[in-house]
Order: C-alpha cells, then sequence, then structure tokens
C-alpha cells in the first residue's frame, strides 16, 4: 500500500505539472482513467489527505486559486528543494512507466553509470544525525586507495550521474569532495561533528559548473554560441546565473562563475559550437586544452 500511495502522489503531481490548472472535476476525470482509479471519482477527503502526503513526502505544495483551479506552487522553498522534489518525482514517475511497460524493454536503452546505493544511504544518515564516517577512497588520481580517512559529510551532490559528499577531511584540516563510486569501505562512527554555522553549500557550489571549487574570484563568463547551441542552452542552461543577448546570426551566453576544470571540460566538449569571449584567462585555459588534445593525433 505505501508503494501505491508514492504512486498517487506522484500521479497527482506528474499531472498539475503537466496541465498546469485544473479543476478538481478536470483532475476526476483524468483520475478515473487513470490506473488507480477504480472508476469512481476521487473523494474531496481523500484528495485533501493526498495533498497534505505530498507537502510531507515532497515538500510540493498543491494550491487552489480563486477560480477553483490546482496547481503546483513553484515559488515556494529554495531551488535547491525543489531539484531534490522535482528528481524524487522523476524517479517515481519514470520507474511506474517502465514498470507498466515492461514488456517493451528490449527497446529501451539506458546509461551504464557508476551506482552509489551502497553507500547513498550511509552518508544520508551520517548528515542527519551529525556523525563521522571513516572510509577507504580509491581516487583516480592514486595508485593506492587511501585508507582510515576521518570525515564530517556536510553536504551531497549529484553531477553527471556521480554523487558526491562534500565535508571536512581531519587529516587535512580542510573541506574536500569525495566521489562516492570510489569509496571503498565506510563505517559510521559513534562520534559526532557539528557543521560550521557559516558553512552554506550554495555559496561553495553556488558559482562553480560541477564541483571542484577554489579560492579564485568569481568571474564574468561570456560564451559566443551558434543558433543551434544557443537551443540547447536555453532548453538546459549550463548555469543558473545564465543570461543570453540574441542577435541575427549567434547568442551571447553570460554567467557569474569560478574558473574550474569542470567549466574547461563542458566548452571544450562543444567544439566549434562555442567561443569563449571573456575572461581572457579563460581562453587560454581552452585554446591550451585543445591544443594538447590536438597533438595526440600529430
Amino acid at each position: 500500500m505505501g508503494k501505491d500511495l508514492i504512486g498517487r502522489y506522484v500521479w497527482i503531481v506528474d499531472t498539475l505539472q503537466r496541465y498546469r490548472r485544473l479543476t478538481k472535476s478536470e483532475l476526476n476525470d483524468l483520475w478515473m482513467r487513470s490506473r488507480f482509479s477504480d472508476g469512481n471519482p476521487l473523494p474531496d477527503r481523500t484528495f485533501y489527505h493526498y495533498r497534505r502526503g505530498i507537502e510531507d513526502n515532497f515538500h510540493i505544495e498543491v494550491k487552489c486559486n480563486s477560480a477553483g483551479e490546482y496547481y503546483i506552487d513553484n515559488t515556494s522553498g529554495s531551488r535547491n528543494a525543489r531539484n531534490i522534489a522535482n528528481m524524487l518525482i522523476d524517479s517515481y514517475a519514470v520507474t511506474d512507466a517502465l514498470r507498466d511497460s515492461f514488456a517493451a524493454s528490449a527497446h529501451i536503452e539506458v546509461e551504464d553509470v557508476p551506482s552509489a546505493r551502497e553507500f547513498l544511504p550511509s552518508v544520508l544518515e551520517a548528515i542527519e544525525s551529525k556523525h563521522k564516517i571513516r572510509f577507504t577512497y580509491a581516487g583516480f588520481n592514486r595508485s593506492r586507495a587511501e585508507h582510515d580517512i576521518v570525515f564530517h559529510p556536510y553536504h551531497l551532490k549529484r553531477y553527471k550521474q556521480r554523487w558526491y559528499m562534500l565535508g571536512w577531511k581531519e587529516k587535512s584540516n580542510g573541506i574536500r569532495t569525495y566521489a562516492l563510486d570510489r569509496v571503498r569501505e565506510m563505517v559510521i562512527e559513534t562520534e559526532q561533528f557539528e557543521i560550521p554555522e557559516d558553512f552554506s553549500p550554495e555559496e561553495h557550489f553556488g558559482n562553480i559548473i560541477g564541483v571542484t571549487s577554489s579560492h579564485a574570484e568569481e568571474r564574468v563568463v561570456r560564451l559566443r554560441t551558434t543558433p543551434v547551441q544557443a537551443k540547447y542552452f536555453r532548453a538546459l542552461p549550463l548555469h543558473s546565473s545564465q543570461s543570453e543577448e540574441i542577435h541575427d546570426d549567434y547568442s551571447i551566453f553570460t554567467y557569474k562563475l569560478k574558473l574550474n576544470y569542470e567549466l574547461v571540460s563542458e566548452i571544450t566538449a562543444l567544439g566549434d559550437q562555442v567561443k569563449v569571449l571573456d575572461p581572457p584567462e579563460l581562453a587560454v585555459m581552452v585554446k591550451t586544452r585543445l591544443r594538447d588534445a590536438l597533438q595526440q593525433y600529430y
């Protein structure tokens, strides 16, 4: 019943997101055609409890306007909280759709990505209870795994299908980021820690692409793109600070970012679809990466 109840929550949120605004009568018409209905409309009292369940589980508020139309309030909560809620809804909705269409699995292809299922629950538990963790890490840039890392996990971030944990490493006495798919062993310690009052994940990750931060100053980054690439940036912005200046044959996208490895990688991956206009240091970094890559073929 629990999973079925979550499925009902997801159906309501997904339906309201797709149709924007629906009266109770319009929602009932759609409900009676769904797999959750036994041919009867959704009772008002049940709908009320479902709305409360959606808010409790996904922190999404279903509101009703003066015209009697129900809609999803996309203004409440932080942007990160809304992103997490959308990720959960998408995951449930996709799982539900694939389950109902499993016979078509031969016609569906998904990426084989590193899984963090083994350690993600432990890190979430440690963050919530503020307990230290001890783990072994097999980083890509090390010839041998590093053992007995004592870590205070502050925050989790997913980037390019991988989960990363951000926190305080006791040995080096500093903030570090670790990819969960490179963790080999992990235990939750009995000793607790306190997250510094001045720590802000929004400030740490807010002005970077990816997970590699630095003490460098935030810069104004300007990218000139082809009209085709501009459409991709509009559909999936490179960063939340994105703004666009449209011209006849090109667009200029502006961002406020720190220069880091992931930013250079994103730009070089786009090849001749993007040109760095500012700052000059970023243009040099991109040209160096492209030149070094080209030299591999001589």
